[in-house]
């Protein structure tokens, strides 16, 4: 038995939580614009079979280097252009993340932790909610993870030289993959843990076993090639990606993504539940008397510094991003796995308790509020209908949730180690179940976060897909969503924002307004997106133009 259950019982909730997981990735639009954006890169890199120079809109794209469009563009090659291939490759990482933790929580620890340490990072909100959102911190963090737990297998005590070098060298490919994810962050963290234990514990047993000549070799011959082509054929990529893209967005704030030196907290402690409680309750036993191995190793330890690491590093930074933490889970998952199988029932109990009680208690304030809420949230630009639709979907989300804690604290009540177990699954797959019910629910604001249904609305218009032959414009804004659902890139017209690298090693690919009047007006057929100011003003001015459809911020345009 595993975890004091059956197989044929892991078997059916494997089943149900990869159903929980895969399921929902086709029943919502891509957003604007972390979705939009990374599902182009990768759809044009299929479509132009260029593997080296990424490209965003057709303008070349370096703020981040290629692993995640590469597997993008695979997919797309093999699957199709769907919404859920767009996606399928950070559901895939994030559920792998899973089974590393797991596996790796089993070698460290025994099985009954790895299971834990699984069914924690499954249910954790960030873990889980950024697996389902097209961006490149879910593989960034799958390729962390795995670099993390390598590293934690290599240092058992014991272990033979040849699987220690093994491991070590598996550590570095991972940094390797991660680097070619998102650049230098993932080696960073890890030099920095390492320093930091060190200093912390006075434990330098792991720097002899870091094999540090093969691992660097390791390392460069996975993620030098690509920095060495892209920049023996892009000339201005080697300054942008690792100045621009790493020092100034560091140490300024120069992308506006700014914070106070607290903004991830509330973001932690939101993106650590449901195990927020039971994790503040076994910190100080975490911190206090963390296990250490013959050879002086504590990697309960080590995983404590790498997440505190992550989480002060990035709250110093000039440029902030709630995802930014993710990396931080899965360390905390593996030590929360330990924990987990020692810390008392009526602990465990008294801490689902509140997460029942506080649910219910949610419910009614949504019920009793939301109508309130919505007239205080409602604009033009996301009218009232929107958070109507919504508010049945964040409903049966506090719902689940709730029922997730009643569940739980009912078999912790029990007190034996298969009601432990079952508890614990409970709150991992009623949070997974909530935030898939959060996401389908949230395809309700795709008509303002969303070019796939003002599109439709103007294809319907004009009788059938748009000719292919004729340009559509962006003009004064850049929905990152619309080349894709074209599948196809949209010239821009007086707009710049991150596309001003690719605007100035290719000019003749955007317009100013009097550049592009001429080509409109000479075009026997074009089509643009644009606000309904533009659209307003353009009238004024008498440009040729008639409207195919609207949304409450855009409408949609046709020459004739």
């Amino acid at each position: 038995m595993l975890a004091f259950l059956p197989r044929s019982t892991w078997w059916l909730l494997a089943a149900v939580a990869a159903v929980i997981w895969f399921a929902p990735l086709n029943l919502r639009h891509l957003q604007h614009p972390d979705e939009g954006r990374y599902a182009e890169i990768a759809r044009e890199m299929a479509a132009s079979g260029d593997w080296v120079t990424p490209r965003l809109n057709d303008l070349k794209y370096f703020e981040k280097p290629p692993l995640q469009y590469w597997l993008g563009a695979l997919a797309f090659d093999g699957l199709g252009v769907h919404d859920w291939t767009a996606r399928i490759v950070t559901a895939i990482a994030g559920l792998l993340a899973v089974v590393v933790v797991g596996l790796a929580g089993a070698r460290l620890a025994g099985g009954t932790a790895g299971t834990y340490a699984a069914l924690v990072l499954l249910g954790c909100v960030w873990h889980a909610g950024l697996a389902h959102l097209l961006s490149l911190d879910g593989l960034l963090a799958f390729c962390m993870t795995v670099a993390l737990c390598a590293f934690l297998l290599a240092q058992r005590d014991g272990l033979a030289p040849g699987r220690v070098r093994t491991s070590m060298l598996a550590c570095y490919v991972a940094l390797a993959a991660a680097t070619l994810t998102k650049g230098l962050v993932a080696p960073l963290v890890a030099g920095a843990t390492l320093v930091l234990y060190t200093l912390a514990t006075r434990d330098t047993g792991p720097w002899r076993r870091l094999h540090l000549v093969p691992g660097i070799v390791a390392f460069l011959v996975v993620a030098a090639p690509w920095f060495v082509l892209v920049s023996s054929r892009n000339p201005e990529f080697a300054r942008f990606f690792f100045i621009h893209e790493h020092f100034e967005r560091f140490l300024t704030e120069t992308h506006n993504r700014t914070g106070q030196w607290w903004y991830f907290l509330p973001w932690f402690v939101v993106g650590w539940l449901p195990w927020t409680l039971v994790w503040l309750v076994t910190l100080p036993h975490s911190l206090r008397d963390a296990p250490r191995a013959a050879n002086g190793f504590a990697w309960t330890r080590f995983c404590l510094v790498w997440a505190a690491f992550i989480l002060v590093f990035f709250s110093l930074s000039g440029s902030k991003l709630p995802s930014y933490i993710l990396p931080m889970f899965p360390a905390l998952a593996l030590v929360l796995g330990v924990e987990l199988t020692r810390v008392p029932a009526r602990t465990l109990m008294a801490i689902a308790l509140p997460l029942a009680v506080g649910g219910a208690a949610v419910a009614t304030i949504h019920v009793a509020g939301w109508e309130h809420w919505i007239r205080t949230w409602a604009s033009a630009t996301t009218p009232e209908a929107i958070y109507r639709e919504f508010a049945p979907w964040v409903l049966g989300a506090i719902v689940t949730y709730t029922l997730g804690g009643v569940a739980a604290t009912v078999l912790f009540h029990h007190g034996t180690p298969a009601a432990r177990t079952l508890g614990i699954a409970a709150l991992s797959l009623t949070s997974l179940l909530a935030l898939q019910l959060i996401f389908v629910g949230n395809d309700a604001f795709a008509p303002v976060r969303s070019a796939a249904p003002i599109l439709a609305d103007a294809e319907r218009a004009q009788g059938g897909p748009l000719d292919p032959k004729y340009p559509v414009f962006q003009i004064g804004s850049y929905d990152q969503t619309l080349p894709f659902y074209l599948r196809r890139p949209t010239p821009l017209v007086e707009y710049r924002d991150e596309m001003g690298l690719g605007l100035d090693a290719e000019p003749h690919k955007g317009y100013d307004l009097a550049r592009w009047l001429p080509v409109w007006d000479a075009a026997p057929q074009a089509y643009a997106l644009v606000s309904h100011a533009t659209a307003a003003d353009l009238a004024r001015n008498g440009v040729p133009m008639r409207i195919l459809a609207r949304d409450p911020r855009r409408a949609f345009i046709a020459r004739r």
